[in-house]
């Protein structure tokens, strides 16, 4: 399936018509069943990343027009349980070079795969696995999206400035929990905190949000959190399934941090600072909603190949891909650093916000964790560390 974005500034047509000057870039989606909000005031979203997209190309048009240069964007989107292959084969026969990833783990290794021996870029904008970092990493994909040692490390640094080394922590029952777990328990190791208690959620609170399903919970959870003395609480439920219910029902006073509470993301509608609101604005007003995490790694995966072109001053992929790649290359995200690609594994550098429910409480890294070459790189695998090989 194919949609084409049309802006007042650009006009934007298939690639197998486009005329010269003209960067295309494919954004492909896995559309998968919503999840059913959590919270009332919580809507549900069907163009998650798509629309970060867009607003990507706005923004990156908005400068083409005084350069020269002007760019499309291509939409295509497929069913989860089916390979995109097909999809990835017939862009780049259309001659699209550079692809937007908004898929699992699995189908980011797939479009990546096909997309090789065309010499596509593929960026990763919704998929935080770590070993899509690591021994999957490919040579052809670059990751806008943080990965979950980095979210892991940018909560770690902020709880160990504040003293609260000891952890008390939760964890659900999907894979992705599993996989953050797995990613605090190597944060707490390398910051110096201490995991004193973790236990897997098994409770079934069935509609929390039913008449009485407030009372189930107020029941169940202070008796599942019962356990010895902790600081924080922290909670690895990446699907929301329960995450919510935990603050202000545990047996202890204690603050909950992780996947609900105090959060580390890489984008929060709290966040105004850096310019930022000037992004927030845009997009609600694009969008008519709150931006995502998914979203800003969508809007930062197409600003980051309009940002290389308009740099280079080319159109060329080959020398766009390059230079985003290159030492020479930064891209103003709002959250007050440039941000670039790692060379080890194609991760882009960037702040990680800790954010409550309504204010920004803090940006990693944090005051005093210093590194040789950037201090960014002290969220997620370092050059040392990393199990990249290309």
């Amino acid at each position: 399936m194919r949609i084409l974005i049309l802006l007042p500034a650009l006009l934007c047509m298939s690639p197998a018509v486009a005329q010269q000057n003209v960067l295309s870039i494919a954004v492909i989606k896995q559309d998968r069943e919503e999840a059913q909000p959590v919270s009332p005031l919580d809507d549900v979203i069907t163009d998650e990343g798509l629309a970060g997209a867009r607003l990507g190309l706005s923004d990156t048009a908005t400068t083409g027009r005084f350069t020269g240069q002007r760019f499309q964007l291509v939409e295509r989107r497929y069913k989860a349980g089916t390979d995109p292959t097909e999809i990835v084969r017939s862009a780049t026969q259309d001659g699209i070079r550079f692809i937007v990833s908004l898929a699992d783990a699995p189908e980011t290794t797939a479009i990546a795969k096909a997309a090789e021996p065309t010499d596509t870029l593929v960026l990763n904008a919704q998929a935080p696995d770590d070993s899509l970092r690591n021994e999957a990493c490919r040579r052809n994909l670059l990751h806008t999206i943080a990965s979950r040692a980095m979210i892991a490390d940018a909560l770690a640094q902020y709880l160990v400035l504040k003293h609260w080394k000891q952890w008390f922590l939760v964890v659900g029952k999907g894979s992705g929990d599993k996989l953050l777990a797995e990613a605090l328990r190597r944060s707490a190791r390398k910051f110096g905190a201490e995991i004193g208690t973790e236990k897997e959620w098994t409770f079934a609170q069935g509609n929390a949000r039913a008449d009485t399903g407030h009372v189930a919970l107020q029941t169940e959870i202070p008796s599942f959190t019962q356990v010895k003395d902790y600081d924080v609480l922290i909670v690895a439920d990446e699907t929301d399934e329960f995450g919510d219910y935990l603050d202000g029902r545990t047996a202890r006073p204690r603050p909950v941090a992780g996947t609900q509470g105090l959060k580390a993301t890489g984008w929060s509608p709290v966040s105004e600072q850096w310019g930022a609101t000037q992004l927030q604005t845009r997009f609600a007003k694009q969008t008519k909603r709150r931006m995502t995490t998914i979203d800003y790694a969508a809007w930062s995966a197409v600003r980051a190949v309009g940002e290389a072109a308009i740099r280079s001053g080319s159109q060329d992929p080959e020398r766009i891909s390059t230079y985003m790649r290159g030492p020479d290359f930064l891209l103003s995200g709002f959250k007050g650093q440039g941000q670039s690609f790692r060379p080890w594994d194609g991760q882009m550098r960037q702040p990680i916000l800790i954010a409550g429910p309504r204010l920004l409480v803090s940006v990693s890294p944090q005051p005093g964790f210093l590194h040789q070459r950037s201090e960014l790189d002290t969220l997620g695998q370092d050059k040392g560390e990393s199990r990249c090989t290309y």
